[in-house]
This record gives C-alpha cells, sequence and structure tokens, in this order.
C-alpha cells in the first residue's frame, strides 16, 4: 500500500474511484449524500491536481483511495464551536475521503487518517478537522473510533445537493 501525491496520470483512476462511489450510493449499498454529476466530478479532483493537494491511496497499482489534503477551511468552518483556538496556519483539513467500495473495511480508511494526521504533524499543525454529511452515519462512527470529536451540524450548498447538512469534527494530535 502507497499513499503519494496524485498527478495527471492518476485523474481517471480518481474519477472511476468517484463514479464507484457514486454506484454504491445509487444502489443503498453506502450513505454518503454525494450525487454523480454534482459531486464529486472530474473538475474537483482536476481542480485539486492543480493545487497540487489530492492524494491517492494505491494497492497492487491501482487507486483504492483518495482525498484532498489543506489547510481549507469553508465557509461552515467559520461558524463551528471549535474546541481548539487554533490559528489558521495550524488547521490541517481533510476533504472528500473516498475508498473504492470493495476494499471498504479493510483497513484503507484507517491508513489515509494516519496519513493525514502524520502528514498535518510534520508541518506543525496540530489541530485536524474534517466535515462529512449528517447522513454518513458510517464516517461519523469512523471518525469518533479515531478520537475526532463532532463540534456543530451546519447547512451547506454543495452545489445544489439540497439538504445537505455538514457535520464538523476536530482532533487536536
Amino acid at each position: 500500500m502507497l499513499i503519494r501525491k496524485a498527478n495527471k496520470a492518476d485523474l481517471q483512476g480518481i474519477v472511476d474511484l468517484y463514479s464507484d462511489v457514486h454506484t454504491a450510493e445509487e444502489q443503498g449499498r453506502l450513505t454518503t449524500g454525494w450525487v454523480r454529476e454534482i459531486y464529486p466530478v472530474a473538475a474537483t479532483a482536476e481542480e485539486a491536481l492543480s493545487r497540487d493537494d489530492i492524494f491517492v491511496e494505491e494497492e497492487d497499482g491501482k487507486i483504492v483511495g483518495t482525498c484532498i489534503i489543506n489547510q481549507t477551511q469553508l465557509g461552515a468552518y467559520a461558524e463551528g464551536d471549535w474546541q481548539y483556538d487554533a490559528e489558521p496556519e495550524e488547521v490541517m483539513v481533510l476533504h472528500t475521503l473516498a475508498i473504492e467500495p470493495f476494499v471498504m473495511h479493510k483497513g484503507y480508511g484507517r491508513r489515509f487518517m494516519e496519513f493525514f494526521e502524520e502528514y498535518a504533524a510534520g508541518r506543525g499543525c496540530r489541530y485536524l478537522r474534517i466535515d462529512t454529511n449528517e447522513r454518513n452515519a458510517g464516517a461519523r462512527a469512523f471518525y469518533k473510533r479515531l478520537g475526532y470529536a463532532e463540534v456543530g451540524v451546519f447547512p451547506w450548498d454543495l452545489g445544489g445537493i439540497p439538504g445537505v447538512r455538514l457535520v464538523l469534527l476536530e482532533k487536536r494530535i
């Protein structure tokens, strides 16, 4: 298993992974709250590639996970009742974590989160923040098991997906 920054050659693999997550959502096997053709889409990965902040997790040459890691705190983050009064440069944020549905519950998500925490620590960021859709009970339980605390739930306009409510989570390392 290898986690690394994505490159242009990874774009189709990332888009295929997003499609697999959308298919699992449409079949009722996942509840991410994401919607095909709205979020995440190829442009999500392309924009992250241009910022150089998207990562992939590979197993045997196949992309099995992806996420965006940066210090960008979305609008809802300004409303969060954060446990820690951290300066923006002390905060690292994980966005759009996606794991191939066929490898879920095999430790790939946990390894990506360990990478995220090590990546943040290596850049002097002691405060980690994440958001997920309120409907995504699986992700919420997963993050709680990893020591992340929910600090609030806020309405969010995610590219036209109706009724999205973001759960904000935080952890100090």
